[in-house]
C-alpha cells in the first residue's frame, strides 16, 4: 500500500484552477478553508440557507450548484450521500464543463452506481479519516489527518496529481495519503461505521448502561462508566493501538478486559458481523437506505428520535454541565459548520 507525503506531492497541478466545493457542512467548511489556506483559489455551491450564511461570512463567494459548477475545474461533492446523485443529475451534470475534475470523500455513490460520470471526466476520491471538524483544527495546529485516495477515472493521466494535490492542500500530507480504491474505502468505512465506530460502540454503551441502572446502580455512575471513560480508552487506543491502552490501565482492568471482553464480542457477534459485512458487499446495504431516503426517512427520523430521548442523553446532558473545560476544547461548532 503507498503512502504519499508533503514533500514527494506538488501542488502546482491546483494553480490557475477554480475549485468548487459543493456543500459546506462538516467536511465542507473543513475543505474549503484549508484550501483557501493552501492559497488555491475555492468557491462554494451551496442552497440558500444557514450553510450558505455560514460560508458567506467565512468569506467565500457563494452560488447554487449550478453556477459553481459551471466555473469550476474542479468539483469536490461533499454534501450527504443521499442527496449527491440527485444535485449531481440535476446541477453539476448539465454544466460541468468537459474533461473537469470532479471528487469525492466517500465511494458510496460512485461504487453503488448512483452517480455514473461521462468517460471524459476525471474522478477521483480524497477521503480524511476525520470528521471534518477535525480536518480543520488539525490543519490549524499545523498538522493533518491522514487521507485515503483514489482514482476512478483517468481519461486526462492527471487525476493522482490532482487527487494528491488536493490532498496536500487541506493537510492531508502531513499525515499520510494512503493509495486506495473506490471500492475498498467505501466498503470497509460503512463496515467500520456500523459494526464498531457508530452502531456497535453506542449499541454497546447503551447496552451497559441499562444493564447497570436495571441492576440499581445509580444512573451517574453509570454514564461515566459506560460512557463518559470510553474517551479515556479510545485516546490511549489511538496514540498508541490496544497494548499502549492495556499498558497504560491497572493490572484489575486489563485482566477484566482480557477474560471478560471476549464473553461480550464472541464467535456469535463475529457471526452477525460478517452478516453485515455481506449486506454492504452485495450492496443490500446500500439499496435500503437509498429507499429509506426516498421515501422520507421514517426509520431513521424515528430512531434518531428514540435514541435522544433515551435517559442517558438526559443524564449526560446534566454530567457536561459540570464539566465547563468541554466547550473551551469542543471540535463541534454548529455555528460556523
Amino acid at each position: 500500500m503507498k503512502i504519499y507525503y508533503d514533500t514527494e506531492v506538488s501542488t502546482d497541478v491546483l494553480k490557475g484552477k477554480k475549485i468548487a466545493i459543493i456543500g459546506y457542512g462538516s467536511q465542507g467548511h473543513a475543505h474549503a478553508n484549508n484550501l483557501r489556506d493552501s492559497g488555491f483559489d475555492v468557491i462554494v455551491g451551496e442552497i440558500k440557507g444557514a450553510n450558505w450564511q455560514k460560508a458567506e461570512k467565512a468569506g467565500f463567494t457563494v452560488m447554487t450548484a449550478a453556477k459553481a459548477s459551471a466555473q469550476a475545474d474542479i468539483i469536490m461533492i461533499l454534501t450527504p450521500d443521499e442527496f449527491q446523485a440527485d444535485i449531481y443529475a440535476k446541477e453539476i451534470k448539465p454544466n460541468i464543463k468537459k474533461g473537469a475534475f470532479i471528487g469525492f470523500a466517500h465511494g458510496f455513490n460512485i461504487h453503488f452506481g448512483q452517480i455514473v460520470p461521462s468517460e471524459d471526466l476525471n474522478v477521483f476520491m480524497v477521503a480524511p479519516k476525520g470528521p471534518g471538524h477535525l480536518v480543520r483544527s488539525e490543519y490549524l495546529r499545523g498538522t493533518g489527518v491522514p487521507c485515503l485516495m483514489a482514482v476512478y477515472q483517468d481519461p486526462s493521466g492527471m487525476t493522482k496529481d490532482v487527487a494528491l494535490a488536493y490532498a496536500v492542500g487541506i493537510g492531508g500530507g502531513k499525515a499520510g495519503i494512503i493509495e486506495t480504491t473506490f471500492k475498498d474505502e467505501t466498503e470497509t468505512d460503512l463496515f467500520g461505521e456500523q459494526v464498531v465506530l457508530c452502531g456497535g460502540l453506542t449499541s454497546l454503551i447503551i447496552a451497559a448502561y441499562e444493564t447497570l441502572v436495571e441492576a440499581g446502580y445509580p444512573p451517574e455512575l453509570a454514564y461515566f462508566e459506560c460512557l463518559h471513560e470510553v474517551k479515556l480508552i479510545a485516546d490511549l487506543i489511538y496514540e498508541g493501538g490496544i497494548s499502549t491502552m492495556r499498558y497504560s490501565i491497572s493490572n484489575t482492568a486489563q485482566y477484566g478486559d482480557l477474560t471478560r471482553g471476549p464473553r461480550v464480542i464472541n464467535d456469535s457477534v463475529k457471526a452477525e458481523m460478517k452478516k453485515i459485512l455481506n449486506e454492504i458487499q452485495s450492496g443490500q446495504f446500500a439499496k435500503e437506505w437509498i429507499l429509506e431516503c426516498r421515501v422520507g426517512k421514517p426509520t431513521f427520523n424515528a430512531l434518531t428520535k428514540k435514541g435522544e430521548e433515551h435517559p442517558i442523553e438526559k443524564v449526560g446532558e446534566k454530567l457536561r454541565a459540570m464539566m465547563p473545560w468541554l466547550k473551551s476544547s469542543k471540535l463541534v461548532d454548529k455555528s460556523k459548520a
